[in-house]
């Protein structure tokens, strides 16, 4: 499965995002030295994820979670980032044609495997990824 790079860095802002009080608004500035991303590519995605009800956005002040990390999936992310639904409509290769009349060469594999990759990102939230990812003694 391939995910954009703009799904990758709006996870990081959240998981970034998380790690800090609950309401607490930063600027994007922050958030993109926080998560070493890059300022002006991340406002763009921070404006997204704003739009998509993940964030709340002060103007001038900057963003604070809309909700807790621990109700945070990654499919709503992907959801805001990627469009509504697209892991679902998706081919692995990313092939606009693929279909059941025009197959790619894995379209019988990923059709059996897509449900269980959904579930779990489903399952998972900011908050889990936030956790997996600190070190041990950390934060």
């Amino acid at each position: 499965m391939r995910l954009s790079r703009e799904s990758r860095y709006a996870i990081q802002a959240l998981v970034s995002l998380s790690s800090h009080p609950p309401g607490e608004v930063l600027d994007a500035r922050a958030i993109a030295e926080d998560a070493r991303l890059p300022v002006p590519y991340l406002q763009k995605i921070l404006r997204e994820l704003a739009i998509g009800g993940l964030l709340t956005s002060q103007r001038g002040h900057g963003y604070a979670m809309a909700r807790g990390p621990h109700a945070i999936t990654i499919t709503d992310v992907l959801d805001v980032i990627e469009g509504e639904g697209a892991l679902e409509r998706r081919c692995i290769f990313w092939r606009v044609d693929c279909s059941t009349d025009d197959p790619c060469e894995l379209h019988f594999r990923w059709r059996e495997v897509r449900p269980e990759i959904l579930r779990r990102l489903t399952d998972t939230t900011i908050a889990d990824v936030r956790d997996a990812n600190t070190p041990i003694g950390a934060g």
